[in-house]
């Protein structure tokens, strides 16, 4: 150890000092870093933890000033509660299903287009990406009502109403979701062909062209050659689609106000907490305010639990697929 000490002070007393400063440099670069990295997964995890020792509190821990975080009484009938006040677990099924649909769609119309928008020319190629620009800069309240009357009577060129008489109303239904899905003007649609197009461009000609003399057709090579590289921004698309979807509130209650949403019936859960405990009185009961954020702390937790998990798996499976995507020889 002495010999270290004494080889480090000639070798930094040689270099005129600039061995102790780049370590001193080195030194003080981590500790900052670390405690930055500290003070940010404390602000993430820390509301976390404090919903979840609030969900465990029986009522009379909420207003003793002694809590501070951990609960004196424990119990889980608030998640019944809960449960009961959100229609779980339907609404939690329902909203898997039609998030993992609504995704899978948005990704595969958006990789389609981002495609089309980087390899190839076409009338009007600068109007139409600027409409894309324009997809994820104005906010879809903009069209509300444009949205609504259109799904409320739908129709394709007259031919519904000539057959029918009248438009189809598609709301309380997931097919304007689909509809709008597949053709790209979904929620952060945008936001998806934007973030493809910009891979596709960033991958060299060389390799369609090389396809193409050995003889794959343009839609073989988007499939064989294009796709299999963009894998992780197709990934990283679909989860960004997956978690927008699961937490949205401006199409779900528009279109599916008369399916059971997670997201809605947790955004009305005040509404019916009055209703719920004075089921088994005459007289109205009137839930406290504290009562009412512990509920809806607790419903925010079950909503998060979902996408931590999803995160966790795919997070392997994000990484995995950057490590083998690339040219192959």
């Amino acid at each position: 150890m002495k010999t270290e000490k004494s080889s480090f002070r000639e070798k930094n007393k040689r270099a005129g000092g600039y061995l102790l400063r780049a370590n001193l440099k080195k030194w003080t670069i981590s500790i900052v870093r670390g405690l930055l990295l500290f003070g940010l997964c404390f602000m993430i995890i820390q509301p976390m933890l404090t919903r979840l020792c609030t969900s465990l509190m029986e009522e009379k821990d909420l207003y003793d000033s002694t809590i501070v975080l951990l609960p004196r009484n424990v119990t889980l009938d608030n998640f019944r509660i809960v449960f009961d006040l959100t229609d779980f677990p339907r609404s939690m099924l329902n909203t898997i299903w039609t998030s993992f649909l609504v995704s899978i769609f948005q990704v595969a119309s958006s990789t389609l287009v981002a495609y089309g928008f980087a390899r190839y020319d076409f009338p009007l190629k600068r109007f139409w990406f600027g409409c894309v620009i324009a997809i994820i800069i104005i906010p879809p309240q903009t069209i509300a009502t444009a949205l609504y009357m259109n799904f409320a009577s739908f129709d394709v060129f007259g031919i519904i109403t000539a057959i029918r008489g009248s438009g189809l109303n598609l709301h309380g239904s997931i097919v304007p979701y689909v509809l709008m899905s597949a053709t790209c003007m979904g929620l952060k649609n945008g936001l998806y062909i934007y973030m493809l197009r910009q891979y596709f461009r960033g991958i060299p000609k060389s390799l369609e062209e090389a396809a193409f003399v050995d003889g794959c057709s343009t839609l073989h090579t988007f499939w064989r050659i294009m796709l299999p590289d963009a894998m992780p921004t197709v990934l990283s698309c679909f989860l960004f689609s997956f978690v927008w979807q699961w937490t949205d509130l401006f199409y779900t209650r528009n279109f599916l106000s008369s399916m059971s949403i997670y997201s809605n019936q947790l955004s009305t859960i005040v509404s019916r907490m009055s209703r719920y405990f004075s089921s088994n009185s005459d007289v109205p009961v009137i839930v406290p305010v504290g009562r009412q954020q512990q509920l809806i702390s607790i419903g925010v937790l079950i909503c998060c639990i979902p996408l931590i998990i999803l995160y966790v798996f795919t997070q392997r499976t994000f990484v995995e697929s950057i490590a083998m995507s690339g040219s192959k020889e």
